[in-house]
C-alpha cells in the first residue's frame, strides 16, 4: 500500500444495513467489562478522544470512561457534534491539544474515531512534539472521499466538498504522522472501504483488525482492548501490538 490516496469502491449495501450491530457491540462492551479489566493499566498521561462524523463527545463516553479507569488524564474534543472542518474548528483542536500538553507537562495520546482520525493524524503531523501516538478507529485517511457510505453526509454538513479536505488540512492525509501511528479497522465496516483504513506498516506504524461495524467500533471490546494496550506502553519504547496466543483468535492478520 502506497502513501498516496487509493481509489476505492465504497463497501455494499449489505454491510452498510449491518451496521445496526452497532448497539449490540455497545451491549457486548458493558459485558465484557470484567475481562476489559485485565488490560495493563496507563501511566496517568493525556489522551485527547475526537469523534467522528456527526457524533459528539456523548459517542466516546464508554471509551472514555473505560480509558479513565485505567487512569488516563481523558479529555473529550468538546466541540459538540462533529460537522467537519467548519471555521474555528482545527484552531480549537490545536488550543486545546496545546491546553493538554501544558497543563501536564507531557506528551498527549490522541485517539480518533473515523473523521476525528484523521483530524488526529494532521494535529500529530503539525505538533509531533506535543503528541505521544495516534490511534484511529475506522479512519478513511489512504482513500478517496468517495470510498465512503458518508460524503454526502459530510458534504451536507460542513457545507464543503469532501475531496477538498486534504488542501483544508494542509498535507496528504495519506502520509503517516511522524509519530507512533496505530490504525485500527475491520473488513466488515459498512461505511468506509477497510483498504483505506489501514496504515502502511513501518517501525513506528500498523494496523490492528477487529471483527467489528464501523459504528460499533468506538465500544467494540476488541477495539477498546486494542486501544489500552497500544496506550500503556512507556513512551519512547513503542512497539507492534503482539497477536501471540489468544490474540491470534481475536485479531486476524491484518496482513492477510
Amino acid at each position: 500500500m502506497s502513501f498516496a490516496a487509493q481509489t476505492l469502491s465504497p463497501p455494499s449495501r449489505a454491510l452498510m444495513l449491518l451496521e445496526g450491530r452497532a448497539f449490540h457491540e455497545l451491549g457486548a462492551f458493558l459485558g465484557a467489562l470484567p475481562l476489559l479489566s485485565l488490560a495493563p493499566r496507563g501511566d496517568g498521561h493525556p489522551v485527547l478522544v475526537l469523534p467522528g462524523l456527526i457524533a459528539s463527545d456523548i459517542s466516546t463516553r464508554p471509551l472514555r470512561h473505560f480509558l479513565r479507569s485505567k487512569g488516563y488524564a481523558v479529555s473529550g474534543w468538546r466541540q459538540g457534534r462533529n460537522l467537519g472542518l467548519r471555521a474555528g474548528v482545527q484552531d480549537a483542536m490545536i488550543d486545546l491539544l496545546q491546553e493538554m500538553n501544558d497543563t501536564s507537562g507531557r506528551k498527549v495520546s490522541l485517539v480518533g474515531w473515523s473523521l476525528g482520525g484523521l483530524y488526529a493524524r494532521q494535529l500529530a503531523k503539525m505538533m509531533p512534539e506535543r503528541v505521544r501516538q495516534v490511534i484511529t478507529l475506522g479512519s478513511p485517511f489512504a482513500s478517496g472521499p468517495k470510498s465512503t457510505n458518508a460524503w454526502r453526509v459530510y458534504e451536507m454538513a460542513s457545507g464543503r466538498r469532501a475531496e477538498d479536505e486534504d488542501a483544508r488540512f494542509g498535507s496528504s492525509l495519506a502520509g503517516a504522522p511522524p509519530v507512533p501511528t496505530t490504525a485500527i479497522f475491520s473488513r466488515t465496516d459498512g461505511v468506509c472501504a477497510w483498504q483505506g483504513c489501514r496504515e502502511q506498516t513501518s517501525p513506528m506504524s500498523e494496523s490492528i483488525e477487529v471483527e467489528s461495524s464501523h459504528c460499533g467500533m468506538g465500544h467494540h471490546p476488541a477495539a477498546v482492548y486494542a486501544v489500552a494496550d497500544r496506550l500503556a506502553q512507556q513512551e519512547g519504547e513503542w512497539a507492534p501490538f503482539d497477536r501471540g496466543g489468544w490474540r491470534g483468535i481475536v485479531y486476524p492478520d491484518p496482513n492477510r
